[in-house]
C-alpha cells in the first residue's frame, strides 16, 4: 500500500480528476484495470491516489499527536505532583472530544478539509501518546541507573533524553503502528461523513459514500475501497505484532514457548 500511495505520486493509469461520462459504470478491462465509477473516473487510479492520501493524512496526524503527547507524558513522569495532575487532567479533558466530535466543531469554522481531519485526529492522539509515555517513563524512572545518573549530576531533562526516552522508543514505536492503522480508519469516516479530503481529490472514504446508492448494480465501488482498507489496517496490525516481537526478545521467547507446548 506505501509504494502504490507513492507511485501515485508520479504515475496513475488515468488523471483522478478526468470524467468520462459515456463510459461510466464500466466492468474490469484491459483500459481500467478495475473499472469505472459513476463519472467514468478510473477506480484503480483513484484507489492509488486515495491511498497516498489515508497514509499522509495518517502520517501527520500520528505525528502531531506524538510530538506534543510524548513531552507531555515525559513532564508528568519526571515532574510528579501538580505538575503530573495537570497534564493528565488535561489528557482527560482532551479524551472527552473523539476525533468525529473535534472534526465536526473544526468544520463548522473553518469549514471541512484535510487540514482539519489532521488536527481533529491529531488532538485525538495526544493523550494517547501521553499516557503511554507517561508509563512507560515511571517504570524507567524505577531502575537503578536513573539514580547513578542523578548522583552523576545530571538534570532531569537530560535524563530525560538520554535515558527515558531511549527505553522507551520500543514502546513508542509499537503504539505508533497502532494508532497510524486507526488514524486511517478515522479518516476514511471523516471523509465518508465529508469531513475529510474534498473532491477533486480522491478518498477512500469518500469512494464509499459515494458508492452506497449504487450498491445494488455497481457493488465493486464499495467493495474495492472497503477491500483496500481492511488489508491496510490489518497490515499494519501486523506490522505493530512483529516490531512488539522484535524490540521486545523477552515477549518473543515467550511466545516460542506457547508454540511450542501447543
Amino acid at each position: 500500500m506505501l509504494f502504490t500511495g507513492l507511485l501515485s505520486l508520479f504515475w496513475t493509469p488515468f488523471p483522478v480528476e478526468l470524467l468520462d461520462i459515456p463510459h461510466k459504470l464500466e466492468s474490469a478491462s484491459a483500459k481500467h484495470w478495475l473499472g469505472t465509477d459513476h463519472f467514468g473516473r478510473d477506480v484503480f487510479s483513484m484507489l492509488m491516489v486515495g491511498a497516498w492520501n489515508s497514509m499522509l493524512v495518517s502520517v501527520f496526524a500520528i505525528g502531531f499527536g506524538a510530538g506534543i503527547g510524548v513531552p507531555l507524558g515525559a513532564l508528568a513522569a519526571a515532574k510528579r505532583g501538580w505538575v503530573e495532575e495537570t497534564v493528565m487532567r488535561f489528557n482527560d479533558f482532551a479524551f472527552a472530544f473523539p476525533a468525529l466530535l473535534t472534526a465536526v466543531m473544526l468544520s463548522a469554522v473553518y469549514g471541512p478539509g484535510t487540514i482539519n481531519s489532521v488536527l481533529a485526529i491529531g488532538i485525538f492522539n495526544i493523550p494517547v501518546f501521553a499516557r503511554i509515555t507517561r508509563g512507560s517513563a515511571l517504570s524507567v524512572y524505577k531502575r537503578e541507573f536513573i539514580l547513578a545518573a542523578r548522583t552523576a549530576g545530571k538534570g532531569e531533562v537530560r535524563i530525560a533524553i538520554e535515558h527515558i526516552l531511549p527505553n522507551i522508543v520500543s514502546v513508542l514505536i509499537v503504539q505508533g503502528t497502532i494508532q497510524f492503522a486507526l488514524g486511517i480508519l478515522a479518516e476514511a469516516g471523516l471523509s465518508y461523513l465529508g469531513l475529510g479530503t474534498q473532491p477533486p481529490m480522491p478518498s477512500w472514504g469518500k469512494m464509499l459514500s459515494e458508492a452506497q446508492t449504487m450498491m445494488f448494480f455497481a457493488p465493486q465501488l464499495a467493495i474495492l475501497p472497503g477491500l483496500a482498507i481492511v488489508f491496510t489496517v490489518l497490515g499494519l496490525n501486523l506490522l505493530g505484532d512483529g516490531l512488539r516481537d522484535i524490540l521486545d526478545p523477552r515477549l518473543s521467547r515467550v511466545r516460542w514457548i506457547i508454540f511450542v507446548f501447543t
